[in-house]
C-alpha cells in the first residue's frame, strides 16, 4: 500500500478499477465514468487524495471539450425554432432547482449536499464541477455519487416504459406531431422560370444569392442542365434549381420570375453525390474559401450536420462528419470525393496553442466575480469560465490564431481523460466524509435524490408533449438531453429506428450544460 502513496501511481490505480468497475452490465445498465467516482471515493474513506491540481486540470479539459463540441449547435439553435428545446431543457433544470430548494428545507439537508444531489439527479458532471466551485465543500460529491445511479436508472426506464404504456405507435405518431427541427431548418426546393427582364445576361454572381443562403444548383435552357456557377449568365426563359428556406425562397421566387412544375431529371453529365467532410486540411474552413466553383465547377446544395440539414450559408465552418450534397460531374466528383476524404497515416492533431489559450482566458474570466441584485457576488468558476469561452471559439471554429476544428476523436479523447481525472480527484475528496454522512443521513439522501429525479423528468416531458406539441420520441429525446442522459438515449434508439431522438437529444444537451451549470451556483445563494 506504500506504493499509494505516490502520486501517479494512486491516479493511475483509481483509473483502472474503476473504469474496470464501470464496464460491468447490469441489465444493460452500467456506471461508466461514474465507475471513477465510486472508486475514488472508497480511496478517499481510507485517506488516500488526489492531488487538487490534477483534479482541476481534468475538469478544465473536461468542461473546454464539452464547449468545443456544444458551440457550433448551442449558439445555431438559439437563433431557430430548435430553441424550444433549449425551453425544455430549461425547464427540466428550473423544476430541479425549485424542487431541490423545497426538499432541502424540508429534510434540512446542507446546501453542499443538496447541489451535489441535484446535479446527480441530473447526471451532470458540469454542475458537479460548478457545486464544488459554489460550495467549496466536498459533500457535494457525496450527493451527486448517491444521486447519480437513479438519476441514470429513472430517466431509461421512464423513456422504455412510458411508449409501451401509451401504446402508441412511434412513427406515426412523429409524422404527425410537431417537428420544430425539420421543418425550421430543413431547406426546401423550387423550379423557377425567371420572367424578369433586368436579370436578363446577369451572372448568378450579381444576383448576389449568398446573402439570402439560396442556391441555385441547376440552369436549364432549351432541355439543356448546366451546372450553375458563379460566373453563369441567365437568360430570359431559363428554368432556376433553387434551394433554400422556404420564406426567403418565395421572395427569391417572385422577384426571379415564377414557379413553375416540372420533372427534374438528371443528365448523363450531371451527378448528385453525398460527400463527407473528414480531411484535415478542409476542417474549419467554409465553402466560400474552398472555392469548389471556381476549382472543380461543384455547386453544394446541402449540408447535414448531426442529422439536421442546415441552411446555406458560404461562412459557416465546416466540422469534421458534415455530409455534403455536391453537384458536378462525375469526374469532378471523383476529385471533390478525395479531397474531402480522410489522408491515409492522418494523425489527429490537438492543436495545444488553442486549446491553451482557451484555458488560461477562460479560468481568468472564471476568476471575474459578477454581481447580481438580490443574490450577491457569483463567479462563473474553473468550470463556468472556460465552457463560456470554449462555446463562443466552437461556434466561430476559428479567431485568429486559434483554430478547434481538429475535433472529433481528438475531441472525444479530451473529454474522457479530463472527466475521469476529475472524478478521481473529487471522488477522494467526497470519499473522506462518505461513511459520515450516509450513517447519519442516508436513507434521507436517497429520498431526497429520487424526489429531485423524478419530478423534472415528469415535468419537462409535460412541456414537451402538451405545450410544445412534440411527438414522443421528440420528447423524450429532450428530456434525455435536458436530463443529460446518455443512456437514456441509447434506450431510446432501440425503440425506433430514426435520427430524430439524436436530433432532440442533440438540440437539449447544450443548453442543459449551460443550465445545470449556472443553477448549481444559484442555488447556493438561495439555500
Amino acid at each position: 500500500m506504500q506504493l499509494l502513496n505516490e502520486p501517479l501511481i494512486l491516479v493511475f490505480v483509481i483509473l483502472c478499477l474503476g473504469s474496470w468497475i464501470g464496464q460491468i452490465k447490469l441489465k444493460g445498465l452500467s456506471l461508466g465514468s461514474a465507475g471513477v467516482l465510486l472508486i475514488g471515493m472508497i480511496f478517499g474513506h481510507f485517506g488516500y487524495q488526489v492531488s487538487p491540481i490534477i483534479q482541476d486540470f481534468g475538469l478544465s479539459l473536461f468542461i473546454v471539450a464539452i464547449g468545443l463540441q456544444a458551440g457550433p449547435r448551442f449558439f445555431r439553435m438559439i437563433r431557430s425554432k430548435g430553441a424550444i428545446f433549449g425551453i425544455i431543457a430549461l425547464v427540466i433544470v428550473l423544476a430541479a432547482g425549485i424542487t431541490t430548494i423545497i426538499v432541502t428545507k424540508v429534510f434540512q439537508i446542507s446546501p453542499a449536499l443538496s447541489v451535489g444531489l441535484m446535479s446527480g439527479a441530473l447526471t451532470s458532471t458540469p454542475g458537479l464541477a460548478a457545486a464544488l466551485q459554489a460550495t467549496n465543500d466536498p459533500l457535494a460529491s457525496v450527493g451527486y455519487g448517491i444521486a447519480y445511479p437513479f438519476g441514470v436508472l429513472a430517466v431509461v426506464l421512464f423513456v422504455q416504459l412510458l411508449p409501451r404504456f401509451t401504446k402508441v405507435d412511434l412513427k406515426k405518431d412523429l409524422q404527425e406531431a410537431n417537428d420544430p427541427i425539420k421543418t425550421n431548418l430543413s431547406p426546401e426546393m423550387a423550379k423557377v422560370v425567371v420572367t424578369n427582364p433586368t436579370l436578363h445576361k446577369k451572372t448568378l454572381k450579381q444576383l448576389k444569392l449568398h446573402k439570402n443562403s439560396i442556391v441555385i444548383s441547376r440552369v436549364i435552357r432549351n432541355k439543356q442542365t448546366m451546372i450553375a456557377l458563379s460566373d453563369t449568365v441567365i437568360l430570359l426563359g431559363d428554368k432556376l434549381v433553387a434551394i433554400g428556406e422556404k420564406e426567403k425562397l418565395d421572395k427569391f421566387t417572385d422577384f426571379i420570375g415564377e414557379k413553375i412544375e416540372m420533372d427534374l431529371e438528371n443528365p448523363d453529365n450531371i451527378h448528385l453525390r453525398k460527400i463527407t467532410v473528414e480531411a484535415e486540411n478542409v476542417i474549419g474552413k467554409t465553402l466560400k474559401e474552398l472555392k469548389l466553383r471556381r476549382k472543380y465547377g461543384a455547386t453544394v446544395t446541402r449540408i447535414v450536420r448531426n442529422g439536421i440539414e442546415l441552411r446555406q450559408n458560404p461562412n459557416m465552418p465546416l466540422i469534421r462528419g458534415d455530409v455534403l450534397t455536391v453537384v458536378s460531374t462525375e469526374d469532378r466528383l471523383e476529385e471533390i470525393e478525395k479531397f474531402f476524404a480522410k489522408k491515409k497515416l492522418t494523425v489527429t492533431n490537438v492543436h495545444i496553442f488553442s486549446l491553451s489559450i482557451i484555458l488560461i482566458v477562460g479560468i481568468l474570466l472564471g476568476m471575474v466575480p459578477f454581481h447580481l441584485p438580490g443574490l450577491g457576488t457569483i463567479q462563473l468558476g474553473i468550470a463556468g469560465g472556460p465552457l463560456f469561452v470554449a462555446l463562443i471559439v466552437g461556434h466561430f471554429g476559428k479567431l485568429g490564431p486559434i483554430h478547434v476544428r481538429y475535433y472529433g476523436p481528438a475531441n472525444h479523447v479530451i473529454q474522457e481523460l479530463g472527466l475521469v481525472l476529475f472524478l478521481a480527484g473529487a471522488g477522494t475528496m467526497a470519499g473522506q466524509g462518505l461513511v459520515e454522512v450516509i450513517q447519519t443521513e442516508g436513507l434521507k439522501l436517497v429520498l431526497a435524490g429520487m424526489i429531485i429525479t423524478i419530478l423534472p423528468i415528469i415535468v419537462g416531458y409535460l412541456i414537451a408533449k402538451r405545450l410544445f406539441k412534440l411527438s414522443i420520441v421528440h420528447a423524450l429525446g429532450s428530456l434525455s438531453g435536458g436530463m443529460t442522459s446518455t443512456p437514456a438515449l441509447g434506450a431510446l434508439n432501440q425503440l425506433i429506428d430514426s435520427e430524430d431522438p439524436a436530433i432532440a437529444y442533440a438540440a437539449a444537451y447544450p443548453f442543459a450544460l449551460i443550465f445545470v451549470a449556472v443553477a448549481s451556483q444559484l442555488v447556493v445563494f438561495f439555500l
